[in-house]
């Protein structure tokens, strides 16, 4: 009875673990279309390159932040998300002393608490901005309809020095959301009450790299296939390394269901010896 049993609970087991798993928005994130266009490793083609913004004044910013003289804007909801700071899981504390491990002490956040903005946004009311489909490199690829921005979510790297951290880009800002000419081009970011910033980072970013609260960094897109894993990969599930790890988690899990047939002659043997 004991075997019946251990095989029924492998199989319940793997049922579990093979349920979709819904992201903070109620959609489940892995599997097939589901799964958002950045979370695509890409292996068998070259990764395209981009050339690194030099220079750029670097201000920090975090979920749940109140509006201030510099920073006009509640960070309670970002461009693409109105329930920012829910779907987070709350206020992501900067003070280094309620900070371990890049994240606050209070709760473990749901989405990567590594983040940051820029000063673009895509999405207009009714669709995208006109000039989006022609200056951002990976449209077409990114395009998943009217409603759905093909900026968030998007990988940078950030350079302090020698070291690099990695972070996806969720929000736009400072200041302005329509500076294409800078992100995608090679302007410089606009005058603004924060020294003319033209990148803002979340308390993980600014940890990692050791930032002050204003500071001067390098920038520039990376494909997923150039992200290296690091305390960046851990956590979100906007997160590309967490979808990836549960989709393939949910392959192996239905292969294995699929697979497994119960060995009768050993039940039949179990049941004979009660």
């Amino acid at each position: 009875m004991e075997i019946i049993t251990n095989r029924s609970a492998l199989l319940i087991s793997f049922i579990l673990v093979a349920a979709p798993i819904a992201s903070a928005d109620g959609s489940s994130p892995i599997g097939g279309s589901s799964a958002p266009w950045h979370s695509k490793r890409a292996f068998g083609r070259r990764a395209e390159r981009y050339s690194w913004k030099t220079d750029i004044v670097t201000t920090v910013f975090w979920i749940g932040e109140r509006p201030s003289e510099n920073n006009p804007v509640p960070n309670r909801s970002s461009s693409w998300d109105k329930n920012w700071r829910r779907s987070y899981g709350g206020f992501d504390d900067p003070n280094p002393s309620h900070r371990s491990n890049y994240i606050p002490i209070k709760f473990t956040p749901r989405q990567n608490p590594f983040y940051c903005a820029l000063p673009y946004n895509d999405k207009t009311m009714n669709g995208h901005r006109p000039e989006a489909p022609r200056v951002i490199p990976w449209f077409k690829e990114a395009y998943r309809g009217r409603g759905v921005s093909t900026c968030k979510g998007r990988w940078i790297a950030i350079r302090k020095g020698a070291r690099v951290v990695y972070a996806q880009w969720e929000d736009a800002g400072p200041f302005r959301t329509d500076h294409w000419q800078y992100v995608f081009g090679n302007e410089r970011p606009k005058p603004n009450l924060n020294k003319g910033a033209g990148l803002d980072v979340s308390p993980a970013v600014r940890d990692y790299l050791g930032l002050k609260e204003t500071d001067v960094t390098d920038w520039k897109f990376v494909e997923f296939a150039e992200v290296p894993r690091g305390p960046w990969s851990q956590l979100g599930d906007n997160n590309s390394f967490v979808i990836n790890q549960r989709n393939e988690t949910k392959t192996v899990a239905r292969s294995a269901v699929k697979g497994w047939r119960p060995n009768r002659k050993l039940i039949a043997k179990a049941v004979s010896n009660l």
